[in-house]
């Protein structure tokens, strides 16, 4: 084991015990993918969560980034890469396996999608979708080596892209697509930021929803809090109105199932939108 090997693994194993992850594969494919790879040449820019500034590292020294930091894209406009411990919890809880096929929507530079590509292996399928072109072009250099990857600008909102085991859409939507639910297959999983916008930052504030195809529906429920840019084309502004409203009455971790059915609101709808409600009814199995 080399320098950087055993650089990798210590934190593979921070992220293991920040996040709590269940899969020993994640833990390997964190200690296994090059961060550095996917930001570029240093020196980077490494941002302390907890105030979120921009100090850059003095020197370009890939042992800067081997932390539970951000790393800065573009410091500009305020991206990042995204903080490891809390994307590890996100990819913990798509339940991902060798063979699987997932969908990373905003996936970035692709470091994230090099990690969920590494989980499911050659056998598998990674889509990674990213709207900005400047970001999609760098991802698909940044994954070129991996054949199980492919990258594809658009907003991944209005396309039937195929089906799915796993979806991660990694930007804020007001409400989940119905491309997303109907391309999941029977036991697929999505991982959804459902936030609402509070000022004109870009950002926006709400739950992490996890969403399970299985009997009759789709389970769901929340898995989080969480604060992070909007995903271009997957909002508007009734659904954001809405989710604001029902994020400040609470009551989100009640919440159980995602139905689709025509049915007029009652005391069981947490949030009733347009062509989905998020209930608090369990989900028909079937046997």
């Amino acid at each position: 084991m080399n320098e950087f090997d055993a650089i990798r693994r210590r934190y593979a194993e921070e992220i293991r015990i920040k996040a709590n992850l269940r899969s020993e594969a994640l833990v390997t494919a964190f200690a296994n993918v090059s961060r550095e790879h996917f930001l570029g040449p240093g020196p980077w820019q490494i941002i302390n969560p907890a105030n979120r500034k921009f100090p850059v590292t003095e020197v370009a020294d890939p042992r800067h980034l081997y932390q539970d930091v951000l790393a800065a894209i573009d410091p500009a406009r305020d991206l990042n890469n995204g903080q490891p411990s809390y994307l590890a919890f996100c990819l913990d809880s798509l339940d991902l396996h060798p063979g699987d096929s997932v969908l990373h929507v905003g996936c970035g530079l692709g470091y994230y999608t090099a990690i969920m590509a590494e989980v499911v292996g050659p056998a598998g399928r990674v889509m990674g979708v990213e709207i900005d072109p400047d970001l999609a072009s760098r991802a698909s250099e940044n994954l070129a080596h991996l054949p199980q990857v492919e990258v594809v600008h658009t907003d991944g909102g209005g396309d039937d892209l195929g089906p799915w085991d796993a979806i991660l859409i990694n930007a804020g939507a007001t409400h989940p697509r119905a491309v997303w639910l109907e391309s999941l297959r029977p036991g697929g999983r999505l991982i959804l930021f459902l936030t609402a916008a509070v000022d004109d930052s870009g950002m926006g504030r709400g739950g992490a929803l996890k969403v399970k195809r299985e009997g009759q529906g789709y389970t769901a429920r929340f898995i989080s809090s969480v604060s992070v840019f909007h995903c271009l084309g997957c909002r508007d502004e009734q659904s954001n109105l809405r989710l604001r409203e029902a994020m400040e009455r609470g009551g989100w971790r009640a919440v159980r199932s995602l139905r689709q059915e025509s049915h007029e609101p009652n005391e069981t709808c947490w949030l009733h939108g347009d062509g989905f409600c998020l209930s608090t009814l369990l989900v028909p199995m079937d046997h």
